[in-house]
């Protein structure tokens, strides 16, 4: 049972179905082959269930806070000052890419939006000042991952539903981490250019008075995330409500720099739109598709295999590493997490493991996901914003940061107070 759903799963995915409908249909044949009931009768059910949940509701709004800021043209301005100040580091830009990246995933609870806001700015600058067109690539999809674990984050409003998890102390665990890895990824790229210092392009030159006057570029998105996770702990707000103070913060913020009109309202809301369906429509197959695999008794048939292999916690983890790295080279991240997580997390749970710190290494292994082939998705993103060039660039260029994420995943594994110090201390 578990290698037909498996193999079936493949298949569905190899012949480009939709991931969000690839899910629903393989619990639409599941259920006829493995089941005496007719289960798909509840599917009304379970999509009332999955969509009845108030922590849900803050996806659209996380959503619209970055299509505002976006559509407002804050990016621009805010990649434009990162420049300024990071650009004398071996590596120049890049270092503005993954500062930007970081900057922005502050405001933005998606992977895929900072990789595409960050890229349309950033991309046009390769040839203009002559770096190596891989690595550069590679420091807007891996800079992208930081989305997703930067709070406010989507993926971990999805972990804690799915695990009944605090979504105040999930954000608190990710963002030492999170700076940790855009700092692991600067590094990376200061290494890459000492050692290869054409790669590093040409000096973008600025004085001290451009680079403090460019100061207010920055303030934007930096008082959305003091709003947004400044009223979560200051316990004026849940999740929910503090990404409803952010869009309204970012329209006013939007407003006052005459920004704000209605046909950027009108993009805003229909980008939110698109993006929201698709992520309900992956909520909705995926929770239908384990309501099924619970029912047939696959869910029970997988934890009794893994569990009766009878391992250590450690080697159990480093299963799990490797599992997560392995199935994130063809699902889509959303689906991953919400088909694998209650299946993986009760059994890492039960080994002794702390359910916040699980839910910050299973986002960045979700992260590596993103920028692994065949089908991470942050390399579509950027080969997407590209002119010209194959795939392989991209995929050549993310490589080294896949290594920098690895060394972040080592260090939680030995010192788990560096997820769990900040959630201790708050808590």
């Amino acid at each position: 049972m578990i290698a037909v759903a498996l193999i079936l799963l493949l298949v569905l995915i190899g012949i480009s179905i939709p991931v969000g409908a690839a899910l629903g249909v393989l619990g639409l044949i599941l259920d006829p082959l493995y089941s005496m009931l007719p289960l798909t009768r509840a599917m009304g059910e379970i999509s009332w269930s999955a969509n009845n949940e108030f922590l849900l509701v803050a996806i659209p709004l996380f959503i619209m806070l970055g299509e505002v800021l976006l559509r407002a043209g804050f990016a621009e301005r805010m990649y434009a000052a990162m420049s300024l100040w990071l650009s004398w580091l071996p590596g120049g830009l890049m270092h503005a890419n993954i500062g930007a990246s970081t900057l922005f995933s502050a405001t933005s609870g998606s992977s895929v939006a900072t990789a595409a806001t960050v890229g349309t700015v950033a991309i046009p600058q390769i040839r203009r000042y002559g770096y190596n067109e891989p690595l550069f690539l590679g420091s807007l999809a891996a800079g992208g991952t930081l989305g997703i674990l930067i709070p406010p984050s989507i993926n971990l409003v999805i972990y804690g539903v799915l695990t009944n998890s605090s979504v105040p102390k999930l954000y608190l665990a990710g963002i030492l981490p999170g700076f940790a890895m855009a700092a692991m990824f600067m590094v990376t790229v200061v290494i890459a250019c000492v050692i290869k210092p054409a790669w590093g392009g040409a000096k973008v030159k600025a004085t001290w008075g451009q680079r403090f006057a460019s100061l207010v570029h920055l303030a934007p998105p930096l008082a959305i995330f003091l709003l947004v996770v400044g009223s979560i702990y200051a316990g004026l707000a849940t999740p929910t409500e503090a990404a409803a103070l952010g869009v309204a913060g970012a329209l006013v913020l939007a407003a006052w720099f005459r920004r704000l009109t209605w046909t950027m309202l009108r993009e805003a809301v229909e980008g939110t739109m698109k993006s929201t369906a698709m992520i309900m429509l992956i909520v909705l197959a995926a929770s239908f598709l384990n309501f099924i695999m619970s029912a047939i008794g696959l869910t029970d048939a997988l934890t009794k295999s893994i569990t009766g292999l009878g391992l250590s916690p450690g080697w159990m983890l480093l299963i799990i590493v490797l599992f997560y790295l392995v199935l994130g080279c063809f699902m889509e991240t959303l689906s991953m997490m919400i088909t694998t997580i209650p299946i993986v997390a009760p059994i890492m749970i039960g080994l002794g493991y702390d359910p916040i710190w699980l839910g910050i290494v299973i986002i960045i292994l979700v992260e590596a996901a993103l920028i692994t082939p065949p089908v991470g998705l942050n390399l579509f993103v950027v080969q997407s914003l590209r002119k010209s060039g194959s795939m392989t660039a991209v995929i050549t260029g993310s490589l080294p940061f896949v290594a920098a994420m690895a060394f972040i995943l080592l260090l939680l594994a030995l010192v788990p107070d560096f997820a769990l110090w900040l959630p201790r201390i708050f808590s």
